[in-house]
């Protein structure tokens, strides 16, 4: 389900949520050692060592994602029941012709898109659900994801034009 159709199922449930988020960062951080370590392979180690800090920020976001839903029972949820937007999870790039001949403003540009999902992903769920504690949880996701994407917006405008 596409978090866009959640107009009648809107997310009411914090261990739903926290399993969403579990999955989300996990991806996420997947995606990134992935594009760390092909930087690596090429060659390209200013990319490398951004991918990794990349990763290393979603590391940690799922860690508290884990560390929230330690003493709860989270759902176990089936690949196609997640309710993700475009059916993918938010913070899934479009990794799609990266390289290491991507400059690191690509690289940014691509990680803040990416960033700027999962913050609307979190956003969204927070302004849209009707259970408070939820509302508060996922607010305070959204406002860690915005930071990320703060950073890389200045990262970004710091970088001279290419």
């Amino acid at each position: 389900m596409r978090l866009n159709e959640m107009e009648h199922t809107t997310m009411n449930d914090v261990e739903r949520f926290l399993a969403h988020a579990i999955a989300l960062e996990r991806e996420a951080a997947r995606r990134y050692e992935e594009l760390a370590a092909a930087m690596q392979t090429d060659g390209n180690a200013e990319l490398k060592s951004f991918f990794a800090r990349m990763a290393h920020f979603s590391r940690l976001h799922l860690a508290e994602a884990q560390a929230r839903g330690g003493f709860r029972d989270l759902p176990v949820i089936g690949a196609d029941e997640f309710e993700w937007p475009e059916g993918i999870p938010p913070e899934t790039a479009d990794w799609a012709g990266v390289d290491a001949q991507m400059d690191v403003a690509d690289a940014l540009r691509l990680a803040l898109d990416s960033e700027r999902r999962g913050h609307a992903y979190y956003a969204a769920v927070a302004a849209e659900t009707q259970d408070r504690e939820l509302a508060a949880l996922a607010g305070e996701f959204a406002a860690e994801e915005a930071q990320h994407v703060a950073e890389l917006e200045k990262r970004l405008a710091s970088r001279p034009p290419t």
